[in-house]
């Protein structure tokens, strides 16, 4: 029993490290682990090791927002709260939007393991049915993202930039970049670098953050986390698909066309966080892990049993519960101190950081710097299109679901 405690006390600080340092992914952290799996298996056994990979997992969902959040850095799980997340910032409610990040995506893993007998069920049937028409479900999801949830004015533009994102999004995943370049060169200027360029030149500053930092959890507060927690099923059924499209998925199942901030950021940590636990669920249920770290267990533990899922899910809980609180002291903290700093030239600093980056990785990578550059100057000329016409950073998101339509139809 103190094999599990400790494993888990070890996963979540692992979690904490690889959450809150940029661009250190929880796959990274997992691959190395799993490369030497044999050598640490001698000194404990497969169960205690892949809790350690369970409670990392679940406590990185939860504390990679803050970054983005905050600081406008991208993760591909997390892109899509980083112009929400700065409205609430520079309307001085940074500390109320970690507090809604975190307890929505708490309520959300609540609300899956509400589900969990209904889901055991159901899953393999309806996964069986759908497996085979992916591209059609993710073609009608996107024209209904178009038509429903955009207002008719802003309609034609919001469609213009999907559809110019998705054709970038071809270019660059069918280059020769490696995914990880890609992905970066990619979200780095459609959601980061665009926004902190544009916060610069509105002159931004952090304005004194209120002191009510209070939420109230209310019928719309469980509206959007529930929304988030059955879209971290969907994408179960939906390979190829992330929490930040899993959002955009969410906003479709709460049919609200004017979904605010607050709403948003609830669903988008309730999908990141639902997806991660669901992941591992899928490897008992449908045989069909959805992320690296399920890979690596499914691997060390391939005849995994239903008390062992069940364990997992309570590790889960358990550590979601003690990153609930890690989240919002370590977000609080990191507010408190940015307040004291020059924002300005904060975002000078994260921009030629990302920038040198994207140079080193692509010298070390042997890619085409010229190419890499001029997709990420391209990156960041839409998204400052986008913030000078206040239109919904949510339509960049054909970067990826374009590319994963055609690919699913069989034209790519």
């Amino acid at each position: 029993m103190l094999d599990y405690i400790i494993a888990i006390i070890l996963g979540i600080l692992m979690g904490v490290v690889s959450g809150i340092t940029p661009g250190l992914h929880v796959n990274t952290i997992g691959i190395i682990l799993f490369s030497i799996s044999d050598e640490l298996l001698t000194y404990t056994n497969d169960l205690t090791f892949c809790t350690f990979l369970v409670s990392m997992s679940i406590c990185h969902a939860m504390i990679e927002f803050i970054p983005s959040l905050l600081l406008g850095i991208p993760e591909e799980d997390s892109i899509l709260t980083i112009q929400p997340g700065h409205n609430l910032l520079f309307q001085g409610k940074g500390k109320k939007a970690i507090r809604l990040i975190s307890l929505g995506g708490y309520f959300s893993i609540i609300f899956l393991i509400l589900l969990m007998p209904l889901i055991m069920l159901l899953l393999p049937l309806i996964y069986n049915m759908l497996k085979n028409h992916i591209g059609i479900i993710l073609l009608i999801t996107m024209i209904i993202m178009m038509f429903f949830f955009n207002k008719k004015e802003k309609r034609l533009k919001n469609i213009l930039i999907l559809l110019t994102s998705g054709i970038l999004g071809i270019f660059v995943l069918k280059s020769n970049f490696g995914n990880n370049l890609a992905l970066m060169i990619m979200l780095s200027g459609l959601f980061s670098v665009s926004n902190l360029l544009y916060s610069i030149n509105s002159k931004s500053k952090i304005p004194p953050q209120n002191k009510n930092k209070n939420i109230i959890i209310n019928s719309e507060f469980k509206k959007s986390a529930i929304a988030g927690s059955i879209s971290g099923c969907v994408l179960g059924l939906l390979p190829g698909l992330g929490p930040a499209q899993g959002s955009i998925i969410a906003q479709s199942i709460t049919l609200n066309k004017n979904i605010n901030s607050e709403e948003f950021l609830i669903t988008n940590s309730g999908v990141n966080i639902s997806d991660t636990l669901f992941s591992l669920i899928s490897i008992y249920l449908i045989n069909n892990p959805r992320s690296a770290i399920s890979v690596y267990i499914g691997n060390i533990m391939p005849n995994i049993s239903i008390e062992e899922v069940i364990f997992f899910i309570l590790v889960s809980l358990t550590s979601v519960s003690i990153a609930t609180v890690i989240s919002i002291k370590i977000g609080d903290h990191m507010i408190d101190n940015m307040i004291k700093i020059d924002y300005n030239k904060l975002n000078y600093i994260i921009i030629a950081s990302l920038t040198l980056i994207i140079i080193l990785f692509t010298f070390f990578t042997n890619d085409s710097l010229y190419y890499a550059l001029l997709c990420y100057m391209t990156s960041i000329s839409l998204g400052l299109i986008v913030n000078s016409l206040n239109l919904n950073k949510s339509s960049l998101m054909g970067v990826l679901i374009v590319p994963s339509i055609i690919t699913y139809l069989g034209l790519m």
